[in-house]
């Protein structure tokens, strides 16, 4: 399973790096071998998304790096004055540092300022092991910097139009919850849920209360949607116990809220009913036009 995984992984990071630079001539491909170059030529790409590297699967990288070397060459581009510019492979690049090597094998690319940054956010968004404040920063400079819609961005990523809108409403949250999801004391669903809050100050008060209490995010979703709109908590209160009985109805219900990245209630009663969706802005409505269709 996990090798059919990366090959869908390695497949759309393909699409999305010939989508930049255009199909590669076969000939060119044949002949196109790695250099051997100076570690110390080589400098960190300023562009870079990837904000943290566990420190323990480095140093892993770096020992067997040490055993039997680089596999994959990492990819540069060149600068004046003899130097070399990452464009991908900065965990390989510290590994090799770290253990000991003085050369690297690198393909060089003949790429613009604006290839080359684009390159490296793409190849970054590809990653799985990135946390979802460093996907929600490359996605929002994708469209600042490269004037992309959403749409565009999903295109050229592989990514889903409605994952990619969620993932940039996360930077409207207060900096203090930004960190927590950093640091793996926040889930992107606990995140998300937290987005639904009316006030920056709601959020970050939110925030401490499900860190200190370690709440799951469907509790948390139990508590913001009272935060929200207790009195029309209270009512509902049978209804939902209702449908959370009904796991099926349960499950729908859950993956309506992770597909539009918004808080969705069914209230069910013997096969009727009705699906409640609430949004906060125009951003979110039409994140919820999206997913019904272009049409709708």
């Amino acid at each position: 399973m996990q090798m059919g995984v990366d090959a869908k992984r390695r497949t759309a990071l393909g699409k999305g790096i010939e989508s930049l630079l255009g199909p590669r001539p076969q000939a060119a491909e044949a002949t196109s071998k790695p250099l051997e170059i100076a570690l110390d030529r080589i400098e960190r790409n300023p562009n870079q998304t990837r904000t943290r590297f566990d420190e323990a699967k480095l140093g892993e990288l770096a020992a067997s790096i040490r055993a039997t070397g680089v596999v994959q060459p990492v990819v540069v581009r060149e600068l004046p004055g003899g130097r070399f510019q990452l464009i991908m492979g900065e965990r390989r690049w510290r590994a090799s540092e770290a253990a000991g090597k003085t050369t690297i094998p690198a393909i060089v690319r003949q790429v613009s300022d604006e290839q080359a940054m684009e390159m490296t956010i793409v190849e970054n968004l590809q990653r799985a092991d990135l946390n979802a404040m460093e996907q929600a920063r490359a996605f929002e400079r994708l469209g600042r910097e490269f004037k992309m819609t959403q749409e565009q961005i999903a295109t050229r990523t592989g990514k889903d139009r409605a994952s990619v809108g969620n993932f940039i409403r996360l930077l409207k949250l207060p900096e203090s919850i930004q960190q927590l999801v950093e640091a793996g004391e926040l889930s992107y669903g606990h995140a998300r849920t937290l987005l639904g809050l009316a006030s920056p100050e709601q959020m970050a008060a939110a925030a401490r209360k499900v860190t200190a209490q370690a709440m799951s995010v469907r509790q948390t979703e139990t508590y913001v949607q009272g935060l929200m709109n207790p009195e029309g908590a209270k009512r509902a209160g049978k209804v939902n116990l209702a449908a959370a009985a009904d796991p099926n109805v349960r499950e729908a219900q859950d993956r309506l809220q992770r597909r539009l990245g918004l808080r969705v209630r069914i209230e069910d009663r013997k096969g009727k009913g009705r699906v409640i969706i609430e949004y906060s802005g125009v951003e979110d409505f039409d994140a919820i036009l999206s997913a019904l269709g272009k049409d709708a």
